[in-house]
């Protein structure tokens, strides 16, 4: 259960994963501080979560709390991925309001006021960022517009490939989501399931400074799998369906043979045919036990009920509210 918003929490908290970014570190403060300090008053925190960076993000991480007290840190024991470091960060929030953005500067800060105030419109408990003009090369837009179309058509749930985390949520927003216990974590996914009333926002997509991005073809196939796997079992429905057509189609072709037997028009079978007949059908066998089997490790999986993530360190926190030269 995610800690509910006193009187002198912060108004505003700012949320995001760190990893393979630390170069980039102070100036995403930099720029979330300028963006955010003058719509809230002050009343802000910054949560960088070190998801075990493998570029010594934590020191500078450490340094940037010791120069501003609303910046806060929270290191991972070890590489828990990028939406269980989300889900450490706001369990650490504290605001009525949570900010959420990538590290690497893609989501520019500079847009966190607009989706606060789009967020606070009557009816509305969440506003996302719609990235507009995205930076990435052909091939990740052409993957990420399948994989939110595959996404989509399995859950049932519109998904939007250029909506990603970059968004302001209410706080009862991000304690609905907290409740959820699934170890199969994807932000966006969860918040449109849990419902309530949100909008999109068109902001420009930043480039990324220095670096690359650390989602290789690889992981993102395997994100997608995850996803796919936790929030949809039409897989097993199509396989189903499947297997029925095929069993519908073999029934047929045996009663179509079995006439010809009896009129003596059969020939003499070919080898061929028949063996890439026995590898298509035992290969698609294979491959629909190995998804029962996806599906039956994610169960496991889901039983064991181990721990999100587990936080090895935690820089002091901050005082309840004020900006660093109201302090005592």
């Amino acid at each position: 259960m995610l800690p509910a918003a006193d009187s002198g929490a912060p108004l505003l908290s700012v949320v995001s994963p760190v990893y393979g970014a630390a170069a980039l570190l102070p100036e995403l403060v930099r720029r979330i501080v300028a963006a955010v300090d003058g719509p809230t008053g002050g009343r802000f925190e910054i949560i960088l979560v070190d998801d075990r960076s493998p570029d010594q993000a934590w020191p500078r991480i450490e340094a940037a709390s010791r120069a501003d007290a609303r910046v806060r840190g929270v290191r991972l024991s070890r590489n828990f991925g990028q939406h269980r470091a989300l889900a450490a960060g706001l369990a650490q929030s504290r605001g009525t309001w949570v900010a959420v953005l990538d590290c690497d500067l893609e989501d520019a800060p500079e847009a966190i006021p607009a989706l606060w105030a789009a967020a606070q419109q009557p009816g509305c408990d969440y506003a996302v960022a719609r990235r507009e003009a995205r930076q990435h090369g052909w091939g990740v837009r052409l993957t990420s517009k399948v994989f939110y179309r595959v996404l989509s058509t399995l859950t049932g749930v519109p998904q939007d490939d250029a909506v990603a985390n970059f968004g302001v949520y209410h706080r009862r927003v991000i304690e609905a989501v907290g409740q959820l216990p699934e170890r199969g974590r994807f932000f966006p996914v969860l918040v449109r399931w849990v419902g309530f009333e949100g909008t999109t926002l068109a902001v420009p997509h930043g480039t990324r400074p220095a670096g690359g991005s650390s989602y290789s073809f690889g992981r993102r196939l395997q994100l997608a799998l995850d996803v796919l796997l936790a929030w949809s079992d039409k897989p097993l429905r199509l396989a189903i369906l499947f297997g029925a057509f095929i069993s519908a189609a073999a029934t047929a072709l045996g009663l179509i043979t079995l006439v010809r037997y009896f009129i003596g028009s059969i020939t003499v079978p070919g080898y061929t045919s028949l063996t890439l007949l026995l590898c298509f059908f035992f290969g698609l066998v294979i491959a629909l036990i190995g998804l029962v089997g996806l599906y039956v490790g994610r169960t496991f999986e889901e039983a064991r009920q181990r721990p999100l993530y587990l936080i090895d360190q935690l820089t002091p926190p901050a005082p309840p509210t004020g900006p660093p030269h109201e302090q005592s």
